[in-house]
């Protein structure tokens, strides 16, 4: 490295590949924004890179990409003319994307990166500690879901030279995982949110999972810092595994730590956020979050510890916390006929689940909502949907599910005490059911697992009551 910035272009691409490279032709002189993968997502500067997948194979689509302005194509197999655009051949697209992208990453010493995993809340927790930062530093953070083996190194190669600090969130299936990213990405502060059952099917166990999370703050360096949630217990316990400086925060609800940033006396105002009161570093605040939902504290927390353990004053902190605006998950829809729609289709999962009944339960009306399974919960897959009925008969008026496994989430509603409750045996007849329930002044929720595509009945609500704001 000479003192001069590093350019992503053809011949870093090439070197970063080393002997991964079967061939190249093309332009010698192509520079590059970004790397894509989706060829309706590229874009002029792009390097598109062709991936072979179960349904789809990325080469069929690389001429659509290149259409598209892309200058680079990362290929398995020849399938662009040498004119095109600079092409580079190789035996797997995926494991050499992996390469350019820790190479990338390695030309960029001076670069700080947060990394945060947790079940639930990632992308949000994401966000919000992107634009806490950038109050004083220069941050990337991609807003997609970008945290697996695929997603990180598209993240690392949309990063520029001048950036100072890149945001980026670390999922997982099972162990190994979040280690292998740690190794591509090198975070110096590590958030860890929560820990729960989502993906038990695949891990196999609790235990496994929280040693999943674990790897996270057992990669940190010894002058890093370990950003964790008291008020998780398996979250809390993962101090004793790093050399990094600990960082916990919390409500301190059950008074077991000393917390280091501290939420308390939460004031919700529904759609409209909530407030509370921000203790740290021996000082207090008063705070309003301008984002819908009192669950949310948890991951205003943790964006704000993180901020303070890169050394950001917490006025500056607390100034950004109330002038938040990025996307959450959640939307909140205003539909004719005076219906507030929360739409949560995105995924599904206890935590998650929890949370948006915890917001419905905030805004006033008659609360109904539709609600799927939730997928991948091993063993837990049946005490899980049965807890989520019981919640769901303490918050609301009415129910509708669909689903084979939110058939328990129905059973146990009624069983608590919930008189208006229908289960349906599929998306257009829970449709159906929710459209003919709905009055003037409902609240109604909808949420399941991604693979039930409730968004068509958040579509359909919409196209025939229309949004109104």
């Amino acid at each position: 490295m000479t003192g001069r910035a590093p350019t992503l272009d053809a011949a870093f691409v090439a070197a970063a590949l080393g002997d991964a490279l079967v061939a190249r032709h093309g332009r010698a002189d192509a520079t590059f924004a970004r790397a894509a993968i989706d060829s309706r997502l590229a874009g002029p500067g792009d390097l598109f890179v062709a991936l072979p997948g179960e349904r789809h194979d990325g080469h069929d689509y690389a001429r659509a990409a290149v259409s598209a302005g892309a200058t680079g194509c990362l290929l398995g197999r020849r399938v662009i003319a040498a004119e095109e655009a600079a092409c580079f051949e190789v035996t797997e697209p995926l494991t050499a994307l992996q390469r350019v992208a820790v190479a990338w990453r390695d030309a960029l010493p001076e670069l700080t990166v947060i990394g945060i995993t947790g079940n639930v809340g990632k992308t949000t927790t994401k966000m919000i500690a992107a634009h806490l930062l950038a109050t004083e530093r220069r941050v990337q953070a991609t807003p997609l879901n970008y945290n697996n083996e695929i997603g990180v190194p598209l993240c690392l190669l949309e990063l520029r030279p001048g950036t100072e600090r890149a945001v980026i969130e670390m999922g997982m299936y099972t162990t190994g995982e979040i280690a292998l990213l740690c190794r591509w990405t090198r975070p110096r502060i590590g958030v860890v949110l929560n820990v729960g059952p989502v993906h038990l099917e695949r891990a196999g166990s609790m235990e496994a999972i929280v040693r999943a999370k674990r790897e996270l703050v057992e990669s940190l360096p010894a002058d890093g810092h370990a950003v964790l949630n008291a008020d998780d217990h398996d979250v809390r316990n993962m101090a004793s595994h790093t050399s990094a400086r600990t960082w916990f925060f919390g409500t301190g609800a059950d008074g077991n730590v000393n917390l280091d940033v501290r939420g308390s006396d939460v004031e919700s105002h529904g759609a409209s956020g909530f407030e509370f009161t921000l203790h740290a570093l021996g000082a207090s605040r008063r705070v309003h979050v301008p984002l819908p939902g009192a669950h949310l504290l948890s991951n205003v927390l943790g964006a704000a510890t993180a901020a303070l353990a890169d050394g950001i004053a917490l006025d500056r902190i607390a100034d950004a916390i109330e002038s938040l605006a990025v996307p959450t998950r959640l939307r909140v829809v205003k539909l004719g006929g005076d219906v507030t729609l929360l739409d949560d289709t995105y995924n599904a999962n206890p935590a998650s689940m929890r949370a948006a009944l915890a917001l419905l339960h905030e805004l006033p009306g008659r609360r109904l909502a539709l609600l799927g399974d939730m997928r991948e919960l091993g063993s837990e897959r049946v005490p899980q949907h049965e807890a989520i009925g019981r919640r769901a008969a303490e918050v609301l008026d009415a129910l509708i599910t669909v689903g084979d496994d939110a058939a328990m989430i129905a059973r146990a509603a009624a069983e608590a005490g919930l008189a208006a409750v229908t289960h349906s045996d599929d998306r257009a007849s829970a449709a159906a059911a929710l459209a003919a329930a709905l009055q003037p002044g409902d609240v109604v929720l909808v949420k399941g697992s991604h693979a039930l595509a409730l968004e068509t009945v958040v579509a359909e609500l919409t196209r025939e009551r229309g949004v109104t704001s």
